[in-house]
């Protein structure tokens, strides 16, 4: 079976959300998971701080700069993320429909390169 990301993206600049309804996102997740483990198609899963916690990393002239905060500044970022695996896209896009159904945001399925 194929790899694959799957990249839960959240809008910018807001505050939390609604307790409630986090807390409702939270246990589908929770289910998702359970099932994609059951399945054995569960390889790694985590949600990430908010961007201002990042550090990027960047060479230049022989020399790597340091900065902090996000690499690009966006209405959106990279809240977390999911590898599973599948056995085709199709597979992988059922999984991801299930992530954007249960959190009400962007996501994006991607393939790893090298896998046939």
């Amino acid at each position: 079976m194929k790899q694959y990301l799957v990249s839960i993206y959240q809008p910018g600049g807001e505050g939390m959300p609604d307790p409630e309804f986090l807390a409702g996102v939270m246990r589908e997740l929770g289910a998702i998971r359970e099932e994609l483990e059951a399945s054995g198609c569960w390889v790694f899963g985590q949600g990430l701080h908010a961007p201002d916690t990042a550090t990027v990393l960047r060479p230049k002239d022989g020399d790597v700069l340091v900065t902090d905060g996000p690499f690009v500044e966006g209405k959106e970022h990279l809240g977390g993320v999911t590898i599973l695996r599948a056995p085709d896209l199709d597979a992988a896009l059922a999984w991801g429909r299930r992530y954007a159904l249960a959190t009400t945001l962007p996501i994006e399925v991607r393939p790893f390169q090298g896998e046939s």
